[in-house]
């Protein structure tokens, strides 16, 4: 083998095993993102299965006040107590790097149809390191804004 030939098989070994460093490390992340999202999919679980609004309010990343307390009330009243055990839970940060979706199968061993199969699909979202599964609804629009403002000419 010649140099310039040894010097550029050396070259693209050194520009494939840099590119799969750096895949594996993206790789990382999403897999962390995943770990955090699915995280927040179990701790709502434990609070439905608690009847624990508190705990609902904070998986759900809303603030402590009466709004906040009557709609984990209903939610609670829907979907919780049912002793649900997780089968599977699916995280796909699919919307930039902080956003997703997760799809949670579970099995219920009380309640309402015992022993059937629960299957909910959320939006999880990270905000300030910490990841929140979106199932409060009834929040205010930020200032200034309604629900359904449209900007036009961007």
């Amino acid at each position: 083998m010649d140099r310039r030939t040894f010097v550029a098989v050396a070259l693209a070994v050194g520009l494939v095993s840099g590119c799969g460093a750096e895949a594996a490390g993206e790789e990382g992340r999403s897999g962390d993102s995943e770990r955090g999202a699915r995280g927040a999919v179990e701790a709502y679980v434990r609070a439905l299965n608690a009847r624990d609004a508190d705990a609902l309010m904070k998986v759900g990343g809303v603030p402590d006040d009466a709004r906040a307390r009557r709609e984990a009330r209903r939610i609670i009243a829907d979907k919780g107590g049912r002793e649900l055990s997780i089968v599977d839970v699916r995280v796909e940060i699919d919307m930039g790097p902080d956003v997703g979706s997760a799809r949670l199968r579970a099995r219920e061993g009380a309640g309402k149809g015992a022993g059937g199969e629960v299957r909910d699909v959320f939006t999880v979202v990270r905000r300030e390191g910490e990841w929140y599964v979106v199932v409060f609804i009834d929040r205010p629009s930020p200032p200034g804004k309604t629900a359904s403002e449209v900007r036009e000419g961007g």
